[in-house]
Formats: structure tokens, C-alpha cells, sequence
């Protein structure tokens, strides 16, 4: 099925981040909003979130609106799809609006990662 996880710090560095490819974590649902972006719905599951859920009503998932780019990015999240080449779909699609490319593009994929919305294999 996938290839081995990359987990590691010493694994990554010997390895170009560009050609990792992401895939999303099963406990993130989303939907597609009306005006075409996405909305991840995040479950607030760790003992404090519930403990807050139960002591103050606050709502059992978090939900985060994704602007045009980082919709266009996680819908391109497929488990196929390298960081290179999910790249080079954002050039094709926003061209200059996208810049600096890679850089917010990496940044982005950070973010997910360390929110554990996203996974890589190799």
C-alpha cells in the first residue's frame, strides 16, 4: 500500500522534502463550503478538549476555513501527488498570486504536519 512513514529527523535530512509525498490523516474530515474552499473539521478529542466540552459547551470539533490556495493545495493532498508536483498545480492554477512558490507551499505543508493533519510516505 504506502511505503514506509517518514518519521525521523535524521531520515529527513537525507532526503529532499520536495519529494515527499503527503496524505491525509484519517481522523480529519472536510467539507467543500459553497464558495468552493475547504473546511477541515478537526475532532477535539484529547482529555483537556473534553473536559472543556463537558465544563463549558465548547464544541466538539474545531473547524478551520481554508482560503482558495490552501484548498486548492489539500484537494491535491491525494497520496499521490509529491510536494513538487502539488507545486507545480499551484503555479498552473495561480501562477504569481502563488509566490513565492515553494516557500509558502513548504511553510503550508509544515502546518499541517505539525497539527498532524497530514502524514508523508516516501
Amino acid at each position: 500500500m504506502y511505503n514506509k512513514l517518514i518519521g525521523n529527523k535524521k531520515e529527513k535530512k537525507d532526503k529532499n522534502y520536495l519529494t515527499f509525498i503527503p496524505i491525509k490523516s484519517k481522523k480529519i474530515k472536510y467539507k467543500v463550503k459553497s464558495n468552493g474552499n475547504v473546511q477541515l473539521i478537526v475532532p477535539r478529542d484529547s482529555l483537556i478538549e473534553k473536559i472543556a466540552i463537558k465544563l463549558f459547551f465548547a464544541p466538539e470539533n474545531l473547524k478551520i476555513d481554508l482560503d482558495e490556495i490552501g484548498s486548492f493545495i489539500w484537494s491535491n493532498i491525494d497520496g499521490n501527488n509529491n510536494i513538487y508536483q502539488i507545486g507545480k498545480l499551484v503555479e498552473e492554477n495561480f501562477g504569481e498570486k502563488a509566490e513565492p512558490l515553494y516557500e509558502r507551499l513548504v511553510q503550508y505543508i509544515n502546518i499541517l504536519k505539525s497539527n498532524d493533519f497530514i502524514k508523508f510516505i516516501e
